[in-house]
């Protein structure tokens, strides 16, 4: 029989695994588009475990503002660029290697901190995701992080906009 504790967890690795597999076919598509695909599936699962964490409307927006809006966005981008670009640089053979080294060191950096940190216990209060809430914390606690996504969303209209800015040979 399979107890609360161990459903939790199945439905917790789910999610997890759903969004290392978008990001894996992020990152290794060799055509934009299943790269863009793969972005989505990874937000989706993001999605998932913001929902998972019982914050509801920050799962909403997740998949709203970031699947819904910048992996169009990014699609509408590619869809007006010219189809076969000529490529102009070749990729050093030592370049996969050193990303897979950062990547690692990033890692190994961002674990250590984590074991390292002293976490505060859970306060007794939950927070229910309600919006009244989550409209107090945006204007108070989280007023940056606010701030910061809208710049994030702007900068990927401006990326948008660029790539599209040469459009398709006629």
């Amino acid at each position: 029989m399979i107890s609360a504790d161990s459903l939790t967890e199945l439905v917790f690795l789910v999610l997890a695994g759903i969004t290392v597999l978008g990001a894996l076919i992020a990152t290794n598509a060799k055509r934009l588009i299943r790269a863009v695909s793969g972005l989505a599936v990874c937000l989706i699962g993001v999605a998932g475990l913001y929902y998972f964490l019982h914050s509801p409307f920050v799962a909403l927006m997740e998949m709203l503002i970031y699947v819904g809006a910048v992996c169009v966005t990014i699609v509408f981008a590619v869809m007006m660029a010219e189809p076969f670009p000529e490529r102009h640089a070749k990729i050093s053979p030592l370049s996969g290697y050193l990303s897979f080294a950062v990547a690692i060191l990033v890692f190994v950096g961002v674990a250590g901190l984590g074991v390292k940190t002293a976490w505060k216990a859970a306060g007794s209060t939950v927070n229910s995701g309600a919006l009244i809430e989550v409209g107090k914390s945006l204007l108070t606690t989280n007023s940056m992080v606010f701030e910061l996504i809208s710049i994030v969303l702007l900068l990927a209209i401006i990326g948008s906009v660029a790539l599209a800015r040469a459009g398709r040979e006629k």
